[in-house]
């Protein structure tokens, strides 16, 4: 059974933590999408998993509607950005990028991310007692930590986080945001160039040693900065916020020897993405309705995490909660390239934070907190907080 009426989006969260209620009444219901097509979501984990593992859905993105803003006539995905693609061009590119998050390269970014930290939390004593934790912590992480992936110059940082803040602002027009892009892809195409002629030890150099063209590079680099900025500062930011609201979790991310599992119960409560569209190649029988060919599905990653098949209470965190099972990162062949890296930042992130500062607490009222009800990325636009 599904709603008479088309759900359309964005749909208000129940909670700050908490994905649309109605995104849990039913398994499938029908989705008016922003083009005006309808479509379908699905809400429950075995549905989500099945979709996303199915190649008679396609993730190419100039085929599927979506459900949160309208862009007509959106051409194929662009050389490299293999996120809006199929096998076997997504196989290929995805080959070629799985091959640079070597070992090594993991364990030079951890100290990396380790230092970055120190040295943001050492600015935050200094400054305080009070900060706003997205701006002085949250986001600076993950944002050096893309810039010294890929080798992106430290003064050019500014400048993609604005870009990037602004293509997944549900409140930019469709010029905002193809400035944006421009901006990004420009920026981006002058430094595979400067790769090119002058590599050095970073993930872009290593991609430029394959039969990869400038074009596809430059296409790469886009979809890992655009997925490696605002997605973990909003897991920190929002996770923070989450654990003040319940501080008796606190104590599992700061012990090495739990703060795995705490981290996955994080990324499983909390889902700041909303999930990803496919299309049906051909009629597909999905949760009881005829899913016809041409019509676009929304599997929602926050509403998977809150099965409560899966998942008993599942709008408790618990940090004792046994890890895995979430769909935070998706599934499939699609399934997110970057996780590790993103553990990692969080890993490293939350017992930094609470060590330094273990009497860290909201500096305003938590229903004063502004959600990113207007983002794609779901998260905070700030968390004051204080200490001392």
């Amino acid at each position: 059974m599904t709603t008479a009426e088309p759900l359309t989006f964005p749909l208000a969260p129940a909670g700050p933590f908490d994905p649309p209620r109605e995104l849990r009444e039913q398994p499938i219901a029908r989705v008016r999408y922003a083009d005006g097509k309808l479509g379908w979501v699905v809400t429950r984990r075995p549905a989500v998993r099945a979709v996303l593992a199915d190649p008679r859905f396609s993730a190419r993105q100039e085929l599927r509607s979506t459900p949160f803003n309208s862009s007509p006539d959106v051409p194929p995905a662009r050389p490299g950005m293999f996120i809006g693609m199929d096998p076997p061009a997504h196989t290929r590119y995805r080959r070629l990028l799985t091959g640079q998050f070597t070992v090594h390269r993991m364990r030079r970014l951890t100290e990396h991310i380790e230092e970055i930290a120190r040295q943001h939390l050492d600015r935050m004593e200094a400054t305080g007692p009070e900060a706003d934790l997205v701006a002085a912590y949250a986001a600076p992480i993950p944002a050096l930590v893309i810039c010294e992936l890929l080798g992106v110059p430290l003064a050019l940082r500014d400048d993609f986080m604005r870009d990037a803040t602004t293509m997944s602002s549900q409140d930019a027009t469709p010029q905002e945001r193809q400035e944006a892009v421009v901006g990004v892809s420009g920026r981006l195409a002058e430094l595979v160039h400067r790769k090119r002629t002058e590599p050095a030890d970073d993930l872009l150099s290593g991609l430029l040693a394959s039969d990869l063209t400038d074009e596809e590079a430059t296409g790469m680099a886009f979809m890992l900065l655009g997925g490696g900025l605002d997605t973990t500062a909003n897991m920190l930011a929002l996770g923070t916020f989450a654990l003040l609201r319940n501080p008796g979790q606190i104590r599992a991310v700061t012990d090495p020897g739990t703060v795995d599992n705490a981290v996955e119960e994080l990324l499983r409560y909390l889902s700041v993405v909303p999930g990803t569209v496919r299309v049906a190649l051909e009629d597909v029988e999905l949760e009881g309705v005829r899913v016809t060919a041409g019509e676009s599905v929304l599997v929602s990653l926050p509403a998977a995490n809150r099965d409560p098949e899966q998942f008993p209470d599942p709008d408790v965190l618990d940090v004792a909660r046994p890890a895995g099972g979430h769909v935070a990162f998706g599934h499939g062949v699609h399934q997110c390239i970057g996780q590790q890296l993103a553990r990692v930042e969080m890993r490293v992130g939350f017992p930094a934070l609470f060590r330094r500062f273990p009497d860290l607490r909201l500096a305003v009222p938590p229903e004063q907190v502004p959600l990113r009800t207007d983002m794609v990325i779901y998260g905070v636009h700030a968390l004051p907080v204080t200490w001392g």
